[in-house]
């Protein structure tokens, strides 16, 4: 939980950035292969798990559910129950800033009998739980606080399920893993209806795992199904590189003049690199190489030079594979020469803060101009930023990580006034980009 002090930091100007690396396993993979593998009979090692707070607390909850995850040398190991085989906690499970490890626990403690109540911080305790908890509800979770969508939440599943089909009114990850996970609980077929593609994870992951999943494409819709009584196994599994992290350095090493970075072994699901295209459509020399698959999940290095970036729009049906990177790419559009256009960011109104409000304003508090027009945002880039402002974080990981980034190639330092939460996801984000030649200060 993000309790401690606040803690500001500056990002000064830097010469340039060089070096290869590697940075953390992807987050979304990191909380599947744990929750899949306390699903599954037998022992699931997990090499590249992210070690941040939102993976930490979702290994804590499969523990306190009774699938054991520990880390051995530098393999993780979660000894499964099989599906519907996690016993009733002792206490409530926190989750602290973790949105994704919530979602797909209430599709878990659905098709249990047990009663558990879930908890998280501050902020979390703001994202309406809504539109996971209504399907789920339908096939059978039952919320012991009637009407209340926020945790705390005290909630008891079933080891009834009631299989569904179900089409989703906005496009979410999140909200189709849960009822996918809930789904493997139910006797028969659960169907999930997607207009748009959301981030496919759970769905590769679970045909890795051993469950039977389903994918048609018709009429212009994805109907994704999964069978239900499903048997899963304790598999092998290697996180590749976190796309969300990589992003960071990436649109660095764009926008610090003289720079030449490397990223290793980053996962480029279709589903996720909708960035990485828009970077490239900038102007942005940005190469994929040495593409390959590893846990039925694409992998390459990405490889960013400095380039001279041009506005561009970036369409509403790009937000699924993008949708936790717009506050840096708004923080790189200002140093575009004319008008970025980012459409379809509803979503951003519910994450950690407000996000799209947020990086507005971190934006005016550095001399760009900016400005939100419904469910888009607009930055109108001069190929330069003045700097020397304060960002509000809203204690947003993404937000104080978008404008740390963002100061590195400013006419005067920028500031951020926390950095406390960016453990929760990128706990290794300064160490890496200092050691690539980024300077950040703990006072301006």
């Amino acid at each position: 939980m993000h309790t401690s002090a606040p803690k500001p930091l500056t990002a000064h100007r830097a010469a340039r950035l060089n070096g290869r690396l590697r940075v953390p396993g992807d987050k979304s993979i990191s909380h599947r292969a744990l929750i899949f593998g306390a699903l599954a009979t037998g022992v699931t090692r997990i090499r590249g798990l992210l070690e941040a707070e939102d993976v930490i607390n979702t290994a804590k909850a499969v523990t306190a559910l009774g699938a054991p995850a520990s880390k051995i040398a530098d393999v993780w190991e979660v000894k499964g129950r099989g599906v519907g085989g996690l016993r009733q906690p002792d206490g409530p499970l926190e989750f602290g800033n973790s949105g994704t490890g919530t979602r797909l626990m209430m599709g878990v403690i659905a098709g249990h009998p047990m009663t558990v109540t879930m908890t998280g911080d501050a902020s979390l305790s703001k994202r309406p739980m809504r539109r996971v908890l209504g399907p789920l509800k339908q096939m059978g979770l039952e919320i012991l606080d009637e009407g209340k969508e926020t945790l705390p939440l005290a909630m008891r599943g079933t080891s009834e399920l009631v299989p569904i089909t179900y089409t989703l009114p906005v496009p979410s990850a999140q909200v189709k893993s849960a009822i996918l996970i809930a789904g493997l609980h139910a006797a028969g077929e659960t169907t999930v209806i997607e207009k748009e593609a959301t981030r496919d994870h759970t769905e590769r992951m679970l045909r890795f795992f051993g469950a039977e999943v389903r994918v048609v494409h018709k009429d212009g819709l994805t109907h994704i199904t999964v069978k239900g009584d499903a048997e899963m196994h304790g598999r092998d599994v290697t996180v590749p590189g976190d796309p969300s992290s990589a992003a960071f350095l990436a649109c660095a090493a764009l926008i610090v003049q003289g720079s030449d970075v490397t990223i290793e072994g980053v996962l480029v699901n279709d589903t996720r690199i909708g960035l990485y295209t828009t970077l490239q459509e900038m102007g942005g020399d940005v190469t994929l190489l040495n593409r390959r698959e590893d846990g039925g999940e694409p992998i390459a290095d990405i490889r960013i030079r400095s380039s001279k970036l041009k506005g561009v729009h970036v369409p509403a049906e790009r937000a699924p594979s993008m949708i936790d990177e717009y506050p840096v790419l708004a923080a790189i559009a200002a140093f575009a020469t004319g008008e970025t256009r980012m459409d379809g960011l509803a979503e951003l109104k519910v994450k950690e803060s407000d996000r799209l409000a947020a990086t507005a304003a971190g934006l005016h508090a550095n001399g760009v101009a900016a400005r939100v027009e419904g469910d888009s945002l607009i930055v109108t880039g001069t190929g330069a930023v003045k700097g020397g402002g304060t960002v509000q974080t809203h204690l947003d990981h993404r937000i104080a990580m978008a404008f740390l980034t963002m100061g590195l190639a400013s006419d005067q330092p920028v500031t951020v006034d926390d950095t406390a939460m960016i453990a929760t996801s990128f706990p290794e984000f300064r160490g890496l980009m200092e050691q690539l030649g980024a300077r950040y200060g703990e006072q301006a």
